[in-house]
């Protein structure tokens, strides 16, 4: 007797997911309007019978990634409202005022791999607003996209975002949760830079983890295992910064996905063992105006222009404000070891990978600057948005313009506690995150250093891996 298929749920080949995903990401990238894009999906999920279910994502104030899965029937008659308690979320609204809405972005729109994610679903980001249908000014999401809408519509400029996503893969499920000190991590690969066999595990994941990322519309370029035992990175093309930030969120939740299903832990903690490099997240950043990249000029200094010169000293001239927001976990500061490769001397190079901002090889297309000190586990959201206000917006005064490559006394806190000082005494970052998103960041920030010493010596503590804001651990915390 022949085995009756009960389930008929949409499974679409990669070649053909990533043709659709590509489209609609071009769909947001060009600004088409929303109520186009919101017409245009709702009769896609209304004609679609094989879709049983749409997940929806926000991510809170540190960065961690929420997603709930709505049933199709109900999103495409519910959308306009949909509700969520905010007091729940680490970093949102207190208890008096929790009511919070998801408010779908439409031009998010993405096909899933049915292998990865189950058949049947698509995904969406979403904005956030309070009761009163006002933007929610703890969703740095919602920051970040109104203020690359503005650069766009009152100046016509694009901003251009490639980032470098390193992680590491540890055997075993769960690898961050049960973390032993005594133990540590186990490493499925002790090869380095380039070196791994077309069979071993690492560089399997590394395929799949690909092939995925592909199928999304990346944009894929490169892929490879990175200097350190068990590390990888997949480098991708460059986007405007708020489809880059979800795109790091996608990343990380594609590469935690991936390695589960091989038994494996991908992990984001940024300096995971002493002793071997760490993971970072290079931040590679441009401006345009109709088509020409404003950062390039043939006769400028390393062939950049006046005014790409301007925003590296306004990133420079606020570097220790900004250190928090890029390094928001105590493990990060276990990264800015100088002995390996150590981005923490707030100064800019061409050469020197020492320096916070690095100006790679370029030419008219892609002239653009790194900032290298960006930690994996950041708030992509947060980061990109600060970093974007500040280097097109913050005050500078004379006295703090630094050109000197050659300079090396400035560095920037090698640990939290310094960091948050820093992130506090800011005036330029509270005005730009708002006063209680300033407030609120730092006292979660303080939670985490108080269970760790200031001191970090050469284990791996179990408190900054258990009480780490990506380490989903619900019980631990509660426990803050």
């Amino acid at each position: 007797m022949s085995e009756i298929k009960i389930k008929n749920f949409s499974e679409i080949p990669y070649e053909q997911l990533e043709e659709l995903n590509l489209g609609a990401k071009q769909k947001m990238a060009s600004g088409t309007q929303e109520s186009s894009l919101q017409e245009h999906y709702l009769r896609y999920l209304s004609d679609e019978k094989r879709l049983k279910a749409v997940t929806v994502c926000f991510s809170d104030l540190e960065g961690r990634f929420h997603m709930l899965d709505y049933d199709k029937k109900f999103l495409i008659s519910s959308y306009d409202n949909l509700t969520f308690d905010g007091s729940s979320i680490r970093g949102f609204s207190q208890q008096s005022e929790s009511d919070l809405r998801l408010v779908i972005d439409w031009g998010t729109f993405r096909w899933l791999p049915s292998d990865v994610f189950g058949p049947g679903k698509v995904l969406v980001f979403a904005l956030i607003q309070d009761r009163e249908k006002n933007y929610y000014d703890g969703d740095m999401r919602g920051q970040l996209k109104r203020f690359n809408e503005k650069l766009r519509t009152e100046q016509n400029l694009t901003t251009n975002l490639a980032v470098e996503i390193e992680g590491f893969l540890f055997n075993g499920l769960n690898a961050e949760q049960t973390y032993d000190p005594r133990v540590g991590f186990e490493f499925v690969s002790e090869g380095g830079y380039f070196n791994t066999l077309p069979t071993a595990p690492l560089r399997q994941f590394i395929d799949r983890f690909a092939e995925a990322q592909r199928a999304l519309g990346f944009e894929n370029e490169k892929d490879h295992p990175e200097v350190a035992p068990s590390q990888f990175e997949l480098n991708y093309r460059y986007t405007d910064a708020v489809i880059a930030a979800d795109q790091i969120q996608m990343y990380k939740l594609l590469a935690r996905l991936i390695a589960s299903t091989m038994g494996y832990t991908a992990s984001f903690l940024p300096k995971p063992r002493t002793g071997i490099n760490g993971s970072g997240m290079h931040t590679n950043i441009s401006v345009s105006k109709n088509g020409k990249n404003l950062f390039y000029q043939e006769s400028g200094p390393d062939k950049l222009s006046p005014f790409a010169w301007d925003t590296i000293d306004r990133i420079l001239a606020h570097a220790d404000g900004l250190c928090l927001v890029l390094n928001s976990s105590v493990n990060s500061y276990r990264r800015l070891d100088p002995h390996y490769e150590a981005p923490n001397q707030i100064r800019t190079s061409a050469v020197d990978r020492s320096a916070m901002v690095r100006i790679p090889i370029g030419n008219e297309k892609s002239a653009r600057i790194e900032v290298r000190s960006v930690a994996p586990d950041a708030n992509p959201y947060l980061s990109l948005y600060t970093i974007m206000r500040t280097a097109l917006e913050g005050p500078v005064q004379a006295n703090q313009v630094v050109h000197n490559r050659s300079r090396t006394d400035r560095v920037l806190p090698d640990n939290i506690q310094d960091a948050i000082q820093h992130f506090r005494e800011s005036s330029w970052l509270s005005q730009i995150m708002g006063e209680r998103n300033h407030k609120k960041f730092a006292e979660l920030k303080v939670q985490i250093a108080d269970r760790c010493p200031k001191a970090l010596g050469t284990r791996i503590k179990s408190s900054e891996v258990l009480f780490h804001h990506e380490v989903t651990n619900q019980q631990l915390w509660s426990q803050f």
